[in-house]
């Protein structure tokens, strides 16, 4: 059984959340943790470089001079890879690196990932978050309270709220998202995870 404080954005503790692990994962595979990473970092890659071949440059196909004879070595084209201005021997081209691994998959990395975070006691359970309007120093002032200022964080809340995305996205190393789009790669990205109740009922009866 897992046990932690809940703790109000003072600091202080008003209550305890307890849940059995086996709710998210009976194991932490991280063969697949890998696997899911390695996807969501493919799917990141925009694939636009571009070089030009040889059959891209400008210049005539005809071969410079005669083959023998001339006491010099053998030359092709002046489009050739071997000569200055010449194209690329391999050019690259633009290229989609996105693939999908299977659903249940990658359901099941992100609770694997959630688990981990657990077992590492690298979870802080906090009551809630409000904010009127966007005051970055209120993020500051907060992760510095609950000892979260060192390292980066992953701020999980309820659903999306502009006010609090607009009051945490400008700190350095930390990043903000809804329980509905935490994914395995975002969980093991960031060291610490600061967690709103809701939030974490939210991530716990998840089913994809």
């Amino acid at each position: 059984m897992i046990s932690l404080p809940i703790q109000n954005q003072s600091g202080e503790q008003v209550g305890t959340y307890e849940f059995d692990p086996a709710e998210l994962a009976d194991r932490i595979s991280r063969q697949l943790l890998h696997d899911v990473v390695v996807m969501y970092e493919a799917n990141r890659r925009q694939g636009t470089v571009q070089t030009k071949g040889r059959g891209d440059v400008a210049g005539s196909t005809k071969k410079l001079y005669k083959q023998k004879g001339t006491g010099r070595a053998r030359m092709g084209p002046k489009r050739t890879p071997m000569r200055r201005g010449g194209g690329h021997c391999f050019a690259k081209r633009p290229q989609d690196w996105s693939y999908r691994l299977p659903r249940k998959a990658v359901t099941l990395a992100t609770r694997m990932a959630l688990l981990s975070k657990f077992q590492d006691n690298e979870v802080t359970i906090v009551d809630e978050l409000a904010l009127d309007t966007p005051k970055t120093k209120y993020f500051t002032k907060l992760l510095s309270t609950l000892g979260l200022a060192q390292d980066s964080c992953l701020i999980t809340i309820d659903q999306h709220n502009s006010v609090l995305w607009k009051s945490a996205r400008n700190i350095p190393r930390v990043a903000i998202f809804p329980a509905s789009d935490i994914n395995a790669y975002e969980l093991l990205h960031k060291k610490r995870l600061l967690v709103t109740k809701g939030a974490l009922d939210r991530l716990r009866n998840r089913k994809a």
